[in-house]
Parts: C-alpha cells; structure tokens; sequence
C-alpha cells in the first residue's frame, strides 16, 4: 500500500465503530478529526467529503461482518446444517461484540439510508443480497446432497432467517435484553432442525 493509502485505510479503521454507533448521517467532521487525531485538512486530502468516507466505513463494516459469517459455511463444517447451526452459533457467541461496536452495519445503515443518502442504500441492498445470496446457496447445496429437504424454498428460508436475525438484534439493542436476540436464534434452530433437516437427528 502506499502512503495515501495507508492514511486512507487507517482513518477507515478508526472511524468504522464511531459511524456504526453515531450514525453515518450524524457523524460529524469535528467526530472524525477527534477520533483520528488527524486534521480536517488531512481528512478532506484523502476523502473528497464525509459522504464517500462514510460509504467506505460502511464497506469496511459490513465486510468484517461478511468475512465473520462467510468462516460459517467454509469446509471446515462438512455437512450443510453444521454450517447452518454455526451460522446461528456466531451470533449467540459474539452478540456482546456486535452491540459494543454499535450493533449490525447493515441494520443501521438500513434505518438511515433510504432517500437521505441513495448512495449508502444502494450499498446496503447489496450487501443484504449478497448475504441471502450466501445462505440460500448453503441451503441449495444441502439439498442436492440429500441433507435438506429438496421442496423447501431456499430463497424464502434465507430471507427469514435474515428477518429474523435482524429484528432480533434491533429489539435487544433498543431494550439492552438478549432475550429478543435469543428468541430470533431459537426460532431459526427449529426451523433448521425441523422444517429442513431431512436426516434422523
């Protein structure tokens, strides 16, 4: 990396939990410079404003995410619905994590775009896309293999769980309760185990 890009990268990586808690619309140029050290000068010479910065952290926040979830479906779980479970299992072993850091990217991102900043929502329905693209692609090839049942709509299960999840996540960081989270993993579990899965347990 050169130098620019290194400077870009490093005021990326300080600031990614400060727009994710703050918010990518009340973040402010002042909130920037505090948390980088670096001048407002020195911001606006490596990003043209706060607006293409802020949609750098959000590719930078979500991709973490995606990397995390993406370590779920990897060859280290052979069968299809130990990916599936380890899907669920990152959420209930790194919800603590997730909340510190301001909660989940693409939910707040989600709640802020809309037509205030078409820019960040046309990010935002991409990484959902691609994160249902991922699960439903799990679950397609769980069927092929014989592991899940064939007539589910693997599409519709993805959009669910993703339904699910997230709404869990945003009612247990409103009310600071796991509970709302836990109830969303649960259900997923069932759904998994009992709507899915094909296989004697």
């Amino acid at each position: 990396m050169s130098k620019a890009e290194k400077t870009k990268q490093f005021i990326i990586e300080k600031t990614a939990t400060l727009f994710n808690s703050k918010g990518y619309l009340a973040t402010t140029l002042s909130d920037i410079s505090q948390a980088t050290g670096l001048t407002k000068g020195s911001i606006y010479g490596n990003f043209a404003n706060k607006d293409e910065l802020a949609i750098e952290v959000y590719k930078y926040n979500s991709s973490l995410l995606s990397k995390n979830m993406s370590r779920s479906f990897s060859d280290e779980f052979p069968k299809t619905l130990d990916k599936l479970h380890a899907f669920v299992d990152f959420y209930k072993k790194n919800w603590r994590s997730v909340f510190s850091n301001g909660g989940c990217p693409l939910l707040n991102a989600a709640t802020e775009s809309d037509d205030t900043f078409p820019n960040l929502q046309h990010q935002v329905k991409k990484s959902f896309e691609e994160w249902a693209g991922k699960v439903s692609a799990v679950i397609i090839q769980g069927q092929k293999n014989g592991e899940l049942n064939g007539k589910a709509n693997a599409e519709e299960y993805a959009s669910i769980f993703i339904m699910l999840l997230e709404g869990g996540i945003l009612l247990s960081k409103t009310t600071g309760d796991e509970k709302f989270l836990n109830l969303a993993l649960n259900k997923i579990t069932q759904m998994i185990d009992n709507e899915l899965n094909i296989l004697p347990s």
